[in-house]
């Protein structure tokens, strides 16, 4: 990857920080510990990869960085409210996130509820807000409203629940994490895609990009809670396998689940080799996480 494209992979978290500092910071007095909780949701910690999705989809069709502000926030208070709602005990229970205690477990159940609320309704506000033409402000809060409902992180959240100690076999385990996890990703994906006017072609390679992606997380996600610890993960190591959850290491084990990761890894470069543009950023982030530690 050329030196520019390298430097922009460090430049953009920097960027994504202060945008979302800026989208919590207080027009009004802070109202109680609901500000402060939403801040300590989402700002200091995370990899960052959704808002880097849109921010290298964007770079790599053309679009400013001005462009992607709005929606590299969006999908980041998507995700933070999703973590935050996730964590709760009618959930999944989690003391620990980012090497932090959990929102509920800094403040309080009713806190966290309210915090991931408002989270949630924020990102759809700075969407409506972006400075870019209606029509395509539109097609994004379509999308991101999608990936985050019932056809997207809410429906796969409810298959997780409803596969606490039962066997799932790995095609319902697909569906189920192409909704938890997948679908935010590939909103992200779309949303930079839209930001700079790709065309029809060009996403649906993106789709393929994004849909290997977010398998692959996934499968390195549950690598990492079966070989890792707490403390390298930043948040509760062997939980999903404690809770009697199906895993891709629990179907697979770990050198079968270690093929089918480079096996979507495969495929995400693949996806990639269909555009006619310089893709290196979105394959060095591809790379990143296969390769994560965290």
């Amino acid at each position: 990857m050329r030196a520019e494209g390298a430097r922009q992979l460090e430049v953009w978290p920097e960027r994504i920080e202060r945008a979302l500092e800026a989208c919590l910071a207080p027009s009004a007095p802070p109202n109680g510990a609901l500000l402060p909780a939403m801040r300590h949701a989402v700002l200091g910690g995370g990899k960052r990869l959704r808002a880097l999705l849109v921010y290298a989809t964007g770079h790599v069709l053309g679009a400013t960085d001005e462009r992607l502000d709005a929606p590299a926030c969006a999908v980041e208070l998507i995700h933070a409210y999703s973590l935050v709602h996730d964590d709760l005990p009618a959930m999944d229970d989690d003391s620990l996130r980012r090497g932090r205690p959990t929102v509920h477990v800094a403040f309080d159940e009713a806190t966290a509820i309210l915090a991931g609320d408002a989270l949630q309704a924020l990102a759809f506000e700075v969407l409506a807000r972006a400075p870019l033409d209606p029509s395509v402000r539109v097609a994004m809060l379509a999308e991101l409203a999608r990936a985050a409902g019932a056809w997207g992180m809410c429906g796969g959240q409810a298959l997780d629940m409803d596969a606490t100690g039962r066997t799932l076999d790995l095609a319902a385990l697909a569906r189920m994490h192409a909704l938890k996890t997948g679908a935010l990703i590939r909103a992200s994906v779309r949303l930079g895609a839209l930001a700079a006017g790709a065309q029809e072609t060009e996403q649906a390679a993106l789709d393929a990009y994004a849909e290997a992606l977010g398998l692959a997380f996934q499968i390195r996600d549950d690598l990492l809670d079966a070989e890792a610890d707490s403390t390298t993960l930043g948040k509760t190591a062997g939980k999903d396998a404690a809770a009697g959850k199906s895993t891709y290491v629990t179907l697979l084990g770990i050198e079968q689940a270690r093929a089918a990761l480079a096996a979507e890894h495969a495929r995400l470069h693949a996806a990639l080799g269909r555009l006619d543009r310089d893709t290196a950023l979105l394959a060095a982030l591809g790379d990143r996480v296969v390769q994560r530690r965290h």
